[in-house]
């Protein structure tokens, strides 16, 4: 019977060895960006509210202008435009305005039922994010005075 050296029974598991390791540490490295991505995504919906209201409380009561500045950056976007955020289209954004005028009344602007999709290799997951809520008041809703 032959005998084999030490050398020779463990050939190969320096490979498996670094075949576990390295999948950890890619899985926490995706983790963590897509962590980043989610926190990212987090503020971009929320900012994207403030800016909404902001110019729904400046503008008149125009709705699918309102719905495409939160989407698009823009009240009119041109045809193909990217959102603000991947994903993200007008019917997740709501608005309304409740006794709404020049100094008075407000606008409300909200983000419902966004899915993210984490991007993790062996935990793909999606869920719904949060409603983001921004309220303002009225301030000029459009109304240019006759004497200006």
């Amino acid at each position: 019977m032959k005998r084999r050296n030490r050398t020779q029974l463990e050939r190969g598991v320096g490979l498996a060895e670094f075949t576990i390791g390295a999948l950890v540490f890619f899985m926490s490295l995706f983790a963590v960006l897509e962590c980043c991505r989610l926190l990212w995504t987090h503020n971009a919906l929320a900012d994207a509210t403030r800016r909404g209201a902001r110019y729904a409380a400046l503008n008149t009561q125009n709705v699918t202008n309102v719905k495409n500045f939160v989407v698009y950056g823009t009240a009119s976007p041109a045809v193909g435009a990217a959102p603000v955020v991947y994903g993200l289209t007008t019917s997740n954004v709501a608005v309304s305005y409740s006794g709404f005028g020049v100094k008075q009344g407000t606008v409300t602007v909200q983000i419902t039922s966004y899915q993210f999709t984490l991007n993790i290799p062996l935990a793909n997951a999606t869920f719904t994010m949060p409603a983001y809520k921004t309220t303002l008041t009225g301030e000029s809703a459009g109304y240019v005075p006759a004497n200006l």
